[in-house]
């Protein structure tokens, strides 16, 4: 599916720049016209004269390249191309793009990209893990980049880790996987919920939970991408998503959620219920802030909370659900997983639920990673690896695509 396609490819100042050599030759193999955008750093590590004889274009990298008026447009690239792919990508470039400084054509490229952008980050382990650089990546994917996470293995440092720029192979793979416009869920109508919602207290306090909402906007971007048109109810969260076929609904407590997933839900040919939705709310909300100083003047000093249920969607939706339509819930638990997961299965009249469990370290709340169990209401039950959210949502959509009769 790259025949044809238009991509800029960006090359950053890493060693694995080498690497850019064979997406190059890759994407030209595959139909794919390449043009390379380098910073002054990338040009130290390969030269432009490599470069151009891989595409056969003129590698640009400066924005003048005369001394006659004459300059590269950025705006003109960013109209030209149906993908960007940035490979390798610095820890530099990274906070360049999250940052908007755009002090070189590489970062004015992508700061005027109408295509989708795909990031390879390439660095060492201890710069990969750095709090900054993961603050990054979470905020490059929160915009609607695409990362391409790196793999695991011998670096230039001499040290081995997580870090090592993914193989051409695989970063083809993913752009083609990505831009081939997979439409085996095309005219599909799926509703996905999505993050926490927030229960109010008072007018600054309120219940809610970690849920950053990241499984959910995974889930909806893939089915997008499939073809389906999307309605994605989001909780409280600070993503972000531009995919043509989804219509976001924002909402903040769980009557909202309720309210647009049961007017949504008759219209849907599938649901996934991904948002953590709290299963309480207090039975008074106060009309000003509650005040501290108030209570230390009473004879007893407390403060006590009345909690009523919350609607239940899942369960509602369960009824509401007529033939041919697919229900996914998915049970977060700590404790008899499995047990706790099958129950909900039946109980609210799901085809399949998603478990995870806190007991799987770096996965669920606030993470990229996740690991997951598939049990489906016919017993039969599905492991899977930890991965990144954006393959596990491919898992799930892949399991509710077969179900739903849609092309592989």
């Amino acid at each position: 599916m790259l025949k044809g396609k238009k991509i800029v490819l960006g090359i950053t100042g890493s060693i694995a720049a080498y690497k850019a050599c064979l997406i190059i030759r890759l994407l030209v193999k595959a139909g794919a016209e390449v043009q390379v955008v380098i910073t002054p750093a990338g040009k130290e590590f390969i030269t432009p004269i490599t470069l151009s004889a891989l595409t056969q274009k003129p590698v640009i990298s400066d924005f003048f390249f005369q001394r006659d008026g004459s300059w590269h447009s950025h705006v003109a690239l960013g109209l030209w191309a149906d993908a960007m792919l940035i490979a390798p990508c610095t820890a530099s470039t990274m906070g360049k793009m999250v940052s908007g400084v755009a002090d070189n054509m590489l970062v004015t490229t992508y700061l005027s990209m109408k295509a989708p952008v795909f990031v390879a980050p390439a660095m060492d382990l201890d710069m990969y893990a750095h709090p900054s650089t993961q603050r990054n990546l979470e905020q490059l994917h929160a915009i609607g980049n695409y990362i391409i996470e790196p793999g695991s293995g011998f670096l230039a440092s001499g040290l081995e880790g997580k870090g090592r720029m993914e193989e051409p192979e695989k970063i083809v793979a993913f752009l083609d996987d990505h831009l081939s416009e997979n439409k085996g869920l095309d005219n599909r109508r799926i509703l996905i919920t999505a993050g926490p919602t927030y229960e109010k207290i008072d007018p600054v306090r309120f219940i809610g939970n970690y849920s950053s909402g990241k499984m959910g906007f995974a889930l909806a971007e893939e089915c997008a991408r499939r073809g389906a048109q999307v309605t994605l109810i989001a909780g409280p969260v600070s993503l972000s998503i531009s995919h043509p076929r989804i219509h976001r609904i924002d909402v903040e407590s769980c009557q909202e959620m309720h309210a647009a997933a049961t007017k949504a839900f008759p219209e849907s040919d599938a649901a996934i219920l991904c948002a953590a939705v709290a299963d309480f709310r207090p039975e008074t909300v106060a009309d000003r802030k509650i005040k501290r100083e108030k209570l230390a003047d009473a004879a007893v000093p407390a403060f006590s909370l009345s909690l009523i249920p919350n609607p239940d969607i899942a369960a509602d939706l369960g009824r509401m659900k007529q033939a041919g339509q697919l229900l996914v819930g998915f049970a977060l638990e700590t404790d008899d997983e499995q047990q706790n997961a099958e129950h909900k299965l039946q109980k609210k009249n799901l085809d399949f639920v998603v478990l995870n469990s806190l007991r799987n370290e770096g996965t669920c709340f606030q993470s990229n990673d996740n690991q997951i169990v598939i049990i489906s209401s016919d017993g039969h039950r599905k492991d899977y690896p930890k991965k990144s959210k954006a393959s596990v949502a491919s898992d799930i959509v892949d399991e509710l695509q077969q179900r739903l009769g849609g092309v592989e």
